[in-house]
C-alpha cells in the first residue's frame, strides 16, 4: 500500500504528536510510538501517555484503509532534512519506507495490540477565549514544580468560590496566584501544567477553541482546530497555599523590571558557583546587589528605587526573580517585604490580579 502526501503537513502532525508520547524507557513500545489509522480519505493520528492523549486528521486523496504504529524520533529528523514537496509512504508489514526521488528510508513498525484510544466523549462542549491561555497562564508555568515526586504540585490548582476563580501554581519555593471572574466555565481541579503549556502552544489565529470534562473518566479536553487533547486531572490536596501568603509589611520597593533583570543578570555571574544566592540590600533610594561570596564592595550593582519603610537585606535565589522578571517587562515590580527569613511579595505595576511570592534563603550575618 502507497500514500503520497505533502512532506511539510505529515512531518508537522508527527510532531505535534509525539509530544505526548511517553519518554519512560518502561512504557510499552505502544506508548512510545504514534498510532496512524487510515480510513474514509482521512489519517488519523493517535498518542498518548495513559495522561495525556492526542489526536489529529490529515486528509488524504486516497481511501486507504490500514492501522500502524510508528516510531516518530527518527522519523521526524529524517523528514526534516528533506526538501518541502511531497513523499510517498509505502506501507509493509514490519515497516513503513518514506521515498522522495532518489531518497527512501526505511522504518520499523511498533505492535498496534494494546494501543490505548481516548475515551469517546459525550459531554456537552463548551467555549473559552484563547486569551485565557496567551495573556494569563504564563504567569503561572514558570512556578510549577517538575518534581513528579509530589504530582499535585506539577498542576495548576484551579479553585472556585463565590466570587472568583483563583489559578495557583507552586514548587514549594516560590507561588504563583491569579485571580479572574468566575464567569470563565471552571470547577476546582488541578490541570497539568505540562498539558496546558502544549495546549498554548497549539493556539494559532484562533480565538476561541471548545473544551469538555469528562467527569467518569476524570479526564479534560481541548478541541483546537484539528486536534483533539485530553489529559487527566491529577488527584490529590493540594497543599494550604493562603499560610505562605503575608498579611503585613515593612517595606516597599518600586523599580525599573528590565533593570532589576539586568542587575540580577549582572551579579548572577559571580554567584553561580556558590549556590546561585544573590543578596538584596534595600536602602534608602536605591537597591544594592551584591553575590553572596564575598560581600565586599566588589562585584555590586546598585539600581534606583523608590523605597517606602525600613531598610532590608534579603536573599534569593536568582534563578527565581529571573523567571518572575521575564513575565514583568517594561513594567515597574514592586516588592513588599516585611523581614529577611519572611516570604517577599512581588507584584506587576497595572496587573492587580495577580502576585508572585518568593521564598528567601537563609544567610548568616
Amino acid at each position: 500500500m502507497k500514500i503520497q502526501l505533502q512532506k511539510n503537513e505529515f512531518l508537522e502532525k508527527i510532531e505535534l504528536s509525539s509530544r505526548f508520547t511517553s519518554s519512560k524507557l518502561s512504557s510499552s513500545t505502544s506508548l512510545q510510538g504514534v498510532c496512524l489509522i487510515g480510513e474514509e480519505k482521512n489519517i488519523h493520528f493517535y498518542s498518548t501517555d495513559l495522561n495525556y492523549y492526542y489526536h489529529s486528521i490529515l486528509k488524504n486523496e486516497n481511501n486507504n484503509k490500514f492501522k500502524i504504529i510508528i516510531e516518530p524520533k527518527k522519523i521526524i529528523e529524517f523528514l526534516s532534512l528533506l526538501p518541502e514537496v511531497k513523499i510517498e509512504i509505502e506501507i509493509k508489514e514490519k515497516a513503513i519506507v518514506i521515498t522522495q526521488g532518489k531518497i527512501k528510508g526505511q522504518f520499523p513498525l511498533f505492535s498496534d495490540a494494546d494501543f490505548p484510544f481516548p475515551p469517546k466523549n459525550t459531554e456537552e462542549r463548551q467555549k473559552i477565549k484563547t486569551s485565557f491561555f496567551k495573556e494569563n497562564l504564563p504567569f503561572l508555568f514558570f512556578a510549577a514544580s517538575t518534581d513528579e515526586t509530589r504530582p499535585v504540585l506539577t498542576g495548576v490548582n484551579f479553585v472556585t468560590n463565590n466570587e472568583d476563580l483563583q489559578l495557583v501554581a507552586t514548587d514549594g519555593f516560590r507561588l504563583s496566584l491569579l485571580t479572574l471572574k468566575k464567569d470563565l466555565p471552571f470547577s476546582s481541579m488541578i490541570i497539568p501544567t505540562g498539558f496546558l503549556i502544549n495546549t498554548q502552544r497549539l493556539i494559532n489565529n484562533e480565538k476561541e477553541i471548545e473544551f469538555s470534562y469528562l467527569k467518569n473518566e476524570k479526564l479534560l479536553a481541548f478541541f483546537i482546530g484539528e486536534n483533539d487533547i485530553y489529559v487527566r486531572m491529577i488527584e490529590g490536596e493540594y497543599p494550604p497555599f493562603e499560610k505562605v501568603i503575608p498579611i503585613e509589611k515593612k517595606t516597599t520597593v518600586t523599580i525599573d523590571a528590565d533593570e532589576f533583570l539586568r542587575s540580577v543578570k549582572l551579579v548572577s555571574v559571580f554567584s553561580r558557583e556558590f549556590s546561585n544566592i544573590i543578596i538584596m540590600e534595600v536602602e534608602k533610594g536605591s537597591v544594592k546587589f551584591i553575590p553572596k561570596v564575598g560581600q565586599g564592595e566588589e562585584d555590586v550593582v546598585y539600581q534606583e528605587a523608590k523605597i517606602e519603610g525600613e531598610t532590608q537585606k534579603i536573599a534569593f535565589n536568582y534563578k527565581y526573580l529571573i523567571d518572575f522578571l521575564n513575565q514583568a517587562s517594561k513594567k515597574k515590580v514592586i516588592i513588599e517585604l516585611l523581614r529577611s527569613d519572611a516570604p517577599a511579595v512581588f507584584k506587576i505595576e497595572g496587573v492587580n490580579n495577580f502576585f508572585h511570592i518568593i521564598m528567601p534563603v537563609r544567610i548568616q550575618e
